[in-house]
Order: structure tokens, then C-alpha cells, then sequence
């Protein structure tokens, strides 16, 4: 046991006081704070105010469109010819002629400026003209507007989960984000640092080390030591990029001050979109963050943290066996694709679970070991602690020590085999040989 803890802290030192570690600890957590964050206060405060000149031959459009907090419109009632002449003396972004027109078939509208305007902007100004025609159609067929929105229903339903415990409030929006992130960030982890364990493997082998180390070592031992190392350096690493990442997101938005918008700038600012579902949609996300307190998150955070560490040790075992069978990195793809192929199918079936989370193929692929990882993190926050959690907890245990049995029968072989191409045949041999 002093030997594996020997190697515990060689492979994690070794990795945690490199500058590349240090550097994107730090650096990952700022980019995605930004990447977050900016894109949303640059979508709310760039730009600014457009004031719009218009001259409506028609008269139906005269203090009738509407202005944002973006787009202003003045009437005027000068010839076009000197209003584009006047444009830029008069402080004006752009011109707007309205001719003599049919109500049932528009045409000739024309937006005069200097500058391009943006496409929000220029879809801003049609909905608003869009919208006033309509009124104008619907009074010619005697419907008034206020009749039309007094038709109107907005239902908003509020989902409530039945417990032992008794009755609690949900929010699916919130449920499913929190679900994807866990099961993509175990799917993410797994993936970069299972690969190091099979490159440090690799780079042992070639390089001769490892005769060294196994006259000290057993196989077993050395496996071990490096799988729990790299395992401490992924915990590390993934506390640093909470704690990080939680510091950022908070410095930025007191910064840009992104607390204080209320959900009618955010629709006023999405105005420009057609489709009245993306609008709501838009509002869905920012309502989630009222929707969250009914979430267990320390039950989902300590299942994470189980699932986070079954699911990289089970694969980091299947990683090191990998990189013991091969002499370098290009050849392992053969044997890679068997142990990749459940964790790149996982992610492929996440839209489907989030979809319908109670299904047959959500329940088998949640506590089947090599799927459950990321299946069963993306189904726990919807079905809570049921038990199905402690069943496939149960089953990931299991397939950790087959898959560490497996490793170690193929590690034990492999890392002294050099200059050799290793069929599935030899594989087979090597998991029954005695010695």
C-alpha cells in the first residue's frame, strides 16, 4: 500500500506543477465566464439609439409605430428629396417613406441611410408596420385589436412532483440543464484525463522506464498508483474550475451589472425576433434561475461526485489496459474504439433520456456500468433518490472491479511486450494465463 501511495503522488505532482495545469486552471474559468456572460451584456447594451425620420403619404402610420429603447421615430411632413438631404444635418440615422398604399396589398416602403442597418433594427421597424397594418385590416372588418387580445391566453403550467415526502414544485427547464451539464462535464472529464492515463502508460513503455519501476513494483500496484494519481489531479482541477468559475461569473456580472435586467428589457431587446416562441423561449431560461430552489443540489452534487469518480476509474482501468497493449499512441486506435464507443453513445442517447426520462431504454442504459455515468446523472435530477440510483451505484462498483480485474490481467503482460502487434486473439490468451 506505501508503494501505490508513493505513486499516488509521483503521477499527481508531477502533473498538478506543470505550468500548462496552472495556467488553464485559471485561464478555462475566465474564457468561460466570458463566453457566458459578454455575449448577453453586448447583446443588451451595444449599439446606439437610431433615430428614424418618417414621411407617411398614407397617414395610417402616425404615432403609431412603435419605439424601443433602441429606435426612435420622428414624423415629419418635409418632401423625401429634402429629408435625404437633411439627413445628417438634422441628426437622422435613416429615412422611412410610406407611400399612398393599399391596405390589402402594401408595397414601396424604403428606408433611406447613410449606414447599413442592423438586421434587428430593420426587422424591429416591419414588425412594428406589420402590426399597424394588421389593425387597420382588422377594423375594416369591424374586429377591434383590444377584442383580439382579450382572446388571448397565456397559460404558464407549474409542474409538482408527488413524494414520500410530500408535494414539491419542479422546473423541467431547470432540471434538464442541470442534467445535460453533469452528464457532459463526467463525459468531458473521462475522456481527457482517461487518455493520460493511457499516454503516461504509453510513454513509460517506450521509453524504458517501466523495466525500472517493476523491479519495485508489481504491475497491479504501478496501475493502480497511476489511475488514483490522475484521478486527484482531475478532482483538482475540476474544484479549481468550480471555485474559479463561480468567482468570475459573479466579478462579471456585478461589473456589467447584468442583475439588474428585469425580463422586460430582456424581451424588449429580443423584439426583433419573429417567432413569438423564441421570445418565450428566451424568457423560459431566464425564469429558471426562480425555478431552482426546489433542486436537491447537494443530493446531485454527491452523486456526481460518485459518478464522476465510478465512471473515470472504470475507464481510466480500460485506458491503462489499452496503453499497455501498444508501443504508441497511433496504434491503440483498434483497441480504443471498443472502450470509447459506450461513453460516445451515452451522449448521442442524452437528447432521448432528457426527452422521456422514465423510459425502458433511460432504465437499462442508467445501470448498465458502462452507460450509467452519464445516463444516470442526466436521469437523477428528474427521477430523485429512488432505487434505481442505488442500483446502478451498485452495479458501476461491480463493473470498476471487473474492469480493473481485466486491466490488471492485460497490464501485467503487455507493459513489458515491445515491437509486437497484439490481436483480440492474444488478448483472450493473456485474461486466462496463470503466472
Amino acid at each position: 500500500m506505501n508503494k501505490i501511495w508513493l505513486i499516488i503522488q509521483r503521477e499527481y505532482w508531477t502533473r498538478v506543477r506543470k505550468k500548462s495545469f496552472i495556467i488553464m486552471s485559471i485561464l478555462s474559468p475566465i474564457l468561460l465566464g466570458l463566453l457566458m456572460v459578454v455575449p448577453i451584456w453586448l447583446t443588451m447594451k451595444m449599439g446606439d439609439e437610431k433615430v428614424v425620420a418618417v414621411i407617411d403619404e398614407s397617414g395610417l402610420f402616425v404615432n403609431k409605430l412603435v419605439a424601443t429603447e433602441k429606435l426612435r421615430f420622428v414624423y415629419i411632413n418635409e418632401t423625401l428629396e429634402t429629408a435625404k438631404a437633411q439627413m445628417k444635418k438634422n441628426g437622422l440615422d435613416g429615412v422611412l417613406y410610406i407611400p399612398k398604399l393599399d391596405i390589402a396589398s402594401p408595397k414601396g416602403f424604403q428606408l433611406f441611410s447613410e449606414k447599413n442597418f442592423s438586421i434587428t433594427t430593420l426587422k424591429t421597424i416591419e414588425k412594428s408596420m406589420e402590426r399597424e397594418i394588421e389593425n387597420q385590416r382588422l377594423l375594416q372588418a369591424g374586429i377591434e385589436q383590444k377584442v383580439l387580445e382579450s382572446i388571448k391566453a397565456n397559460i404558464d403550467i407549474k409542474t409538482i412532483n408527488m413524494t414520500e415526502e410530500g408535494e414539491k414544485a419542479s422546473s423541467s427547464q431547470a432540471l434538464t440543464a442541470i442534467g445535460y451539464f453533469a452528464g457532459f462535464a463526467i463525459y468531458i472529464f473521462i475522456f481527457l484525463y482517461g487518455v493520460q492515463v493511457m499516454r503516461g502508460v504509453i510513454e513509460e513503455k517506450t521509453n524504458r522506464i517501466i523495466e525500472v519501476m517493476i523491479s519495485s513494483v508489481k504491475p497491479f500496484q504501478l496501475m493502480m498508483g497511476k489511475i488514483i494519481g490522475i484521478a486527484g489531479v482531475a478532482l483538482t482541477q475540476f474544484v479549481l474550475w468550480a471555485v474559479f468559475s463561480f468567482l468570475v461569473t459573479s466579478i462579471i456580472s456585478s461589473v456589467f451589472q447584468l442583475d439588474r435586467f428585469s425580463e422586460d428589457q430582456i424581451s424588449t431587446t429580443l423584439s426583433g425576433m419573429q417567432n413569438s416562441n423564441d421570445i418565450q423561449q428566451a424568457l423560459d431560461i431566464y425564469q429558471v434561475k426562480s425555478q431552482i430552489d426546489s433542486i436537491n443540489f447537494v443530493g446531485i452534487f454527491l452523486c456526481f461526485i460518485f459518478y464522476f469518480f465510478g465512471g473515470y476509474l472504470m475507464y481510466a482501468a480500460l485506458f491503462a489496459g489499452v496503453g499497455a497493449v501498444v508501443d504508441s499512441e497511433t496504434d491503440s486506435q483498434q483497441f480504443m474504439l471498443p472502450v470509447t464507443a459506450p461513453l460516445i453513445l451515452s451522449i448521442v442517447l442524452v437528447s432521448g433520456i432528457i426527452n422521456d426520462p422514465n423510459s425502458k431504454m433511460a432504465f437499462w442504459t442508467s445501470i448498465f456500468p458502462l452507460t450509467s455515468p452519464i445516463i444516470m446523472m442526466v436521469r437523477m435530477p428528474f427521477i430523485g433518490f429512488t432505487w434505481e440510483v442505488f442500483l446502478s451505484m451498485g452495479l458501476l462498483v461491480l463493473g470498476f472491479l471487473g474492469s480493473v480485474w481485466l486491466a490488471a490481467r492485460i497490464y501485467r503482460i503487455g507493459i513489458l511486450m515491445y515491437g509486437k502487434k497484439i490481436t483480440y486473439g492474444e488478448l483472450r490468451k493473456w485474461l486466462f494465463y496463470q503466472g
